[in-house]
């Protein structure tokens, strides 16, 4: 599978169109979680463009990105609050995050159930986890210039199995991106307008799904688990000044 480089993710967030989505995103993941002051935030893939935003009055922000796409410093001129981890294994304390962001992550995921289950280790007992996943039927799945087109999308309704077969509880599930994928910034600008007309008009075909799921211990009583990987216990340090 072909993953873009973190490089080219920032320089496409950088762009007009990308900070055009980022907006639109982020309100969508603001309505879900409208306060996350005093909780330990997480982001995970590639959730640095909408961590920026949510970090004030957190106990602690903090982002990490697979290996096969790299990792860049951020955010710019402050303390540094990334690294770099694989899915296998993340390099984090079990039950020491209270929200997860998960974006460009599951669909570049090589092992999705993997994952998942780390996810659920580093995750409190009553913590949630948020994806933002490209639609299999949308058009922005095909859109290779822009990162929802890279990787494998998903359905709303694989990722409600996925979360269930990893132990989480579904919470809800929202959908964006309703407007095609135009490259010019200028027909972009419509985007609030298909954002309001699209859930109504044609839900089916929204760009990406946003699935906010909560981890509770009970929800696994009866069921397999198949073994994950103990975790190592170091990143949660205070973070290094920046160099």
């Amino acid at each position: 599978m072909y993953k873009r480089s973190v490089y080219d993710l920032k320089a496409f967030y950088g762009s007009r169109s990308g900070r055009l989505m980022r907006r639109l995103l982020s309100r969508h993941i603001r309505a879900i979680w409208p306060d996350v002051k005093g909780l330990r935030l997480m982001g995970y893939g590639y959730a640095v463009p909408y961590l920026r935003g949510m970090m004030e009055g957190t106990e602690r922000t903090f982002a990490l990105m697979p290996p096969g796409s790299g990792v860049h410093y951020w955010p710019e001129g402050e303390n540094g609050l990334v690294g770099l981890a694989s899915e296998m294994e993340l390099p984090i304390e079990t039950e020491s995050v209270d929200r997860i962001l998960l974006v460009h992550g599951l669909e570049q995921s090589q092992a999705p159930q993997v994952l998942m289950q780390e996810l659920w280790r580093v995750l409190k007992s009553n913590g949630r986890i948020l994806m933002v996943v490209p639609n299999r039927l949308g058009l922005w799945a095909r859109a290779d210039w822009t990162p929802f087109g890279h990787g494998a999308p998903w359905t709303a309704r694989q990722i409600v199995h996925c979360l269930e077969d990893n132990l989480f509880v579904h919470e809800r599930t929202d959908s964006a991106l309703y407007m095609p994928p135009f490259r010019s910034f200028y027909v972009m600008r419509t985007a609030y307008i298909f954002e309001n007309i699209g859930r109504f008009a044609f839900p089916g075909f929204a760009g990406v799904h946003l699935v906010e799921a909560s981890k509770q211990v009970y929800a696994g009583t009866g069921r397999a688990r198949t073994a994950r990987i103990p975790g190592r216990r170091i990143l949660i340090s205070n973070p290094l000044p920046a160099g």
